[in-house]
């Protein structure tokens, strides 16, 4: 059984008008779309943990967004919220959803929607189907394939929900011994590394260690 991780990339002119939201605001890092239940091509109801703050130009955006019709938000204490939201998925979702919706074929969750534009996905099958899924993205979407291989789901689920800015500060921390035994390395160096306030960098490794823990405590109890 075989996984590819794809990153997506989306003109403006076809780009979701939420996740151009977060590329034009500071302050919003990524949109994880958790959980999905397409109702056809018409509807589609959806559930997404976005890693951002403050909500409340977030919820205006989605007041005016004209393919939304109905949504619901519940904040979470680490400057991130919940959002459901059901509405019309645009053309471009609709020619994605066509060629990953296919028998034989699973998307794994989170798909992650970054302030970089991009949008990653990771699909599993066999390696027949994934590939012809990969072969019918419509042209008006890049793919980049960043990872090819044999399905573990252990290794591809921990820490996939964290944001490249997460993952750098995690690495920086890691390379400068913020995590020896004794600790070694400090804060103002993961973030003299990054190039951004300590305050920031600190609220990047919480946030990191937050969902790895997360991840693990999960896989731990549906194992048990």
């Amino acid at each position: 059984m075989k996984y590819v991780t794809l990153s997506l990339w989306m003109g403006p002119e076809i780009r979701h008008p939420m996740h151009q939201f977060v590329m034009d605001h500071d302050g919003y890092e990524a949109s994880y779309l958790l959980r999905w239940n397409d109702m056809g091509a018409a509807v589609q109801t959806l559930l997404f943990h976005v890693d951002g703050w403050p909500v409340e130009p977030y919820r205006e955006a989605l007041d005016h967004a004209p393919r939304v019709q109905e949504y619901a938000i519940s904040p979470c204490p680490d400057d991130s919220f919940y959002l459901y939201v059901r509405g019309r998925p645009t053309d471009a979702d609709t020619d994605l959803i066509d060629a990953f919706t296919r028998v034989g074929l699973v998307i794994v969750s989170p798909v992650a929607y970054r302030a970089d534009g991009t949008a990653e996905l990771t699909l599993v099958g066999p390696g027949g189907t994934v590939q012809q899924a990969v072969e019918t993205v419509p042209d008006s979407v890049s793919v980049d394939v960043r990872e090819v291989g044999e399905y573990d789901s252990r290794r591809l689920d921990t820490g996939a929900a964290l944001t490249d800015r997460q993952f750098e500060a995690v690495a920086a921390a890691v390379d400068c011994g913020y995590y020896g035994d004794p600790r070694e390395g400090s804060v103002d160096e993961v973030a003299d590394e990054l190039g951004c306030a300590p305050g920031t960098a600190a609220q990047h490794l919480r946030k990191a260690e937050a969902r790895v823990m997360a991840d693990l405590l999960e896989q731990r109890n549906s194992s048990v």
